[in-house]
C-alpha cells in the first residue's frame, strides 16, 4: 500500500483537542503517515504542528465559502480525513460534500445549549454523525449520543494527550509562594470560565470553606467569557479565590496544590484528571461523562451542581491527610493503568488503515 496520507482539521482548538492532534500527528509521522493540519493559524502558533513533522495549513474558523473552499482543496489527496470537534466536523462534512474520501471525527466533548441555540446544536450533531464513517468518543455517554444523531459507527476511543513531564514538584516551592499559599491550603481547578465548567458551584463551595484556619486558597487557571462576573462575586462577597488567567505552568501548580477540583458539568477525559492522578494529588471532580470510568476509585465523586457536596468533600479531604495519601497512591495505579499516547495512536492508525481499503472507499455518503 502506498503511503498514507491524513489531513487532521481542528476548530477552535481547545487544549485538549489541540494536544491530541499535536500528538497524534507526531505519532502517525512516525510510522511514515503524511499526515496535514489544518487548522486556525493562532491554533498552530500555540501548538506548532510542524514541528511534530506535519504540514500546516491555515483554515479559519468559519464556515463560509471561502473557508469551505480552502478545507476542500486540503483535503484534496487524502486517504482519510479526520474532524476534532462538532464544528470542524461540520465544516469538513460540507467541505466533503460529493466525495468519497472517508471522514473519522472525534466528539471531543459533549456541548449544551438552550432554546433556538439547542435546535441548531442537534442538527449539527446530526450533520456530523451522520456523515462520518467512524465517529470516535472518549467516554460511553458521547459513543451513545452519536447512535443516538445517526452515526453508523461509533466506538469508545479514549483520547490520551500529553502530559507534563516535571523532573521535581515539591509542595511548598515556588508555585507556592509565588500565589502566597505556602502557609495554607492551595485548591487548583483549571478550565474555561464558561457556565457549563461549574465555577459559580465552585465559588459556592468557597463561601464554606473560608471559615477554615487557615483558609484555603483557590486558584483557578484559565480564562473566558464568564471571567468579569466571577471576579465580581469575589469582590463582593470576599472570597479566598484567585483567578490567574492562562498558564504555561500549570504542571507546576498542580503538582503544589494539596487538591485538585472538577465542577464541570461534563467530560469526556479530562487533562486536569489525568495530571492530577499521575502526579498524585487528590482530585474532588463531578460524577458525569467519562470521569467515573477516567478515574475508578481514584478520586471523590460529587453530585454536579451540588456546592455542598463539593464544599464538604473538600473540608474532610483537608482533615483527612490519611485518606489524601490513599487517594494519591489509587491515582497513579489507575494512571499506570490508563491507554498510553502509543496505544492511542496505533488504534487510529487501525481505523485509517480499516477506512483506507479499496473496499471502503465506496461506502461514504457525504
Amino acid at each position: 500500500m502506498s503511503q498514507l496520507r491524513t489531513v487532521q482539521v481542528l476548530g477552535g482548538g481547545s487544549a485538549g483537542s489541540s494536544a491530541h492532534v499535536t500528538s497524534l500527528a507526531a505519532g502517525l509521522v512516525a510510522r511514515g503517515v503524511r499526515v496535514t493540519v489544518c487548522a486556525p493559524a493562532a491554533v498552530d502558533r500555540a501548538y506548532d504542528f510542524t514541528a511534530a513533522g506535519a504540514r500546516f495549513l491555515p483554515v479559519p474558523r468559519r464556515s463560509d465559502p471561502a473557508a469551505v473552499a480552502a478545507l476542500r482543496a486540503a483535503c484534496a489527496e487524502a486517504d482519510v480525513v479526520h474532524a476534532h470537534g462538532l464544528h470542524a466536523a461540520s465544516r469538513t462534512a460540507l467541505a466533503l460534500s460529493g466525495r468519497t474520501v472517508p471522514l473519522v471525527t472525534t466528539w471531543h466533548t459533549r456541548r449544551y445549549a438552550d432554546g433556538a441555540r439547542r435546535q441548531i446544536l442537534r442538527l449539527l450533531e446530526r450533520r456530523a454523525a451522520r456523515a462520518s464513517a467512524v465517529v470516535l468518543a472518549p467516554s460511553s455517554d458521547l459513543v451513545d449520543l452519536a447512535r443516538g444523531r445517526g452515526a453508523r459507527d461509533a466506538r469508545l476511543a479514549p483520547v490520551v494527550a500529553p502530559l507534563p513531564r516535571l523532573a521535581a514538584a515539591v509542595h511548598g516551592g515556588k508555585a507556592r509562594a509565588e500565589l502566597g499559599a505556602v502557609d495554607r491550603p492551595l485548591l487548583l481547578a483549571v478550565g474555561s470560565l464558561v457556565p457549563h465548567h461549574g465555577f459559580d458551584t465552585l465559588l459556592d463551595a468557597a463561601r464554606v470553606w473560608r471559615r477554615l484556619d487557615p483558609v484555603p486558597l483557590l486558584v483557578v487557571a484559565g480564562e473566558g467569557r464568564d471571567r468579569a462576573a466571577l471576579q465580581r462575586r469575589i469582590r463582593d462577597e470576599e472570597l479566598p479565590v484567585l483567578l490567574v488567567g492562562r498558564r504555561d505552568d500549570v504542571g507546576e501548580l498542580l503538582a503544589a496544590a494539596d487538591l485538585a477540583l472538577l465542577p464541570s458539568r461534563w467530560e469526556g477525559r479530562s487533562l486536569l484528571a489525568q495530571e492530577a492522578l499521575r502526579l498524585g494529588v487528590p482530585l474532588v471532580a463531578t460524577a458525569v461523562g467519562g470521569t467515573p470510568e477516567l478515574v475508578g476509585e481514584a478520586a471523590e465523586l460529587v453530585p454536579y451542581g451540588s456546592a455542598e457536596a463539593l464544599a464538604r468533600t473538600v473540608l474532610r479531604l483537608l482533615g483527612d491527610p490519611e485518606r489524601c495519601a490513599r487517594l494519591a497512591e489509587a491515582g497513579r495505579r489507575q494512571a499506570a493503568a490508563w491507554p498510553t499516547e502509543d496505544d492511542t495512536i496505533a488504534h487510529v492508525l487501525s481505523v485509517y488503515d480499516e477506512l483506507a481499503q479499496p473496499s471502503a472507499a465506496t461506502t461514504g455518503d457525504h
